[in-house]
C-alpha cells in the first residue's frame, strides 16, 4: 500500500485546485484534485505535505490540520492510504506546476468539478459545518466506484 497526502489550501472562500492536464498517462488526467502526492522513504505524512505542497505552488504551509484518512482500493493499482489536510496560511506566492494548472476556485463550485466520484465523498466531509475528522473506505472497479464506507470520529 502506498501513502500519499492531499491538501486543500483556502484563502478568500476559494480552495487552490490543480487541474491535471499536463502529463500524458496521468491517472488523474483532466480531472480536478488538490495538492499533495506521495511519501518519501522515511517521510512522515505532514513531511510529505510541506514538501509536496512546496513543490507544485511554491507555497509554504504555516496552518494546517489533518482532517482524514482515505483508503482506496482498486484491482487495477495498488492500493492506497491518503492524509488529507486542510491549511488556511501560508507564505509565497504561486509557481507554475508541471503536473497541471493551479487555479483558486470558489469553494461551492469545487465539488461539482470533474473528479473522481470517491472526491466527492470526502469533499462534502471536508466542506461540513462540523468538521470532524473521518476515515473512507473507497472500492473502485477501474473508475467506477462500487463500494464507499465512511466513519466519522
Amino acid at each position: 500500500m502506498t501513502i500519499t497526502t492531499l491538501c486543500y489550501i483556502e484563502n478568500d472562500g476559494k480552495y487552490l485546485m490543480l487541474h491535471r492536464v499536463k502529463k500524458q498517462n496521468d491517472i488523474n488526467k483532466g480531472k480536478w484534485i488538490g495538492v499533495g502526492g506521495h511519501t518519501e522513504d522515511q517521510e512522515s505524512p505532514e513531511e510529505c505535505l510541506l514538501r509536496e505542497v512546496k513543490e507544485e505552488t511554491g507555497l509554504t504551509l504555516t496552518s494546517y490540520k489533518f482532517r482524514g484518512l482515505v483508503t482506496f482500493i482498486n484491482s487495477e493499482c495498488e492500493s492506497e492510504l491518503m492524509c488529507v489536510f486542510t491549511a488556511d496560511g501560508y507564505t509565497g506566492e504561486l509557481i507554475e506546476c508541471n503536473e497541471g494548472e493551479l487555479c483558486w476556485v470558489d469553494k461551492k463550485i469545487v465539488p461539482e468539478l470533474p473528479t473522481w466520484e470517491g472526491d466527492k465523498v470526502f469533499l462534502n466531509l471536508l466542506f461540513s459545518e462540523e468538521k470532524r475528522f473521518f476515515s473512507v473506505k473507497l472500492q473502485y472497479e477501474g473508475e467506477l466506484l462500487v463500494n464507499t464506507e465512511i466513519r466519522l470520529y
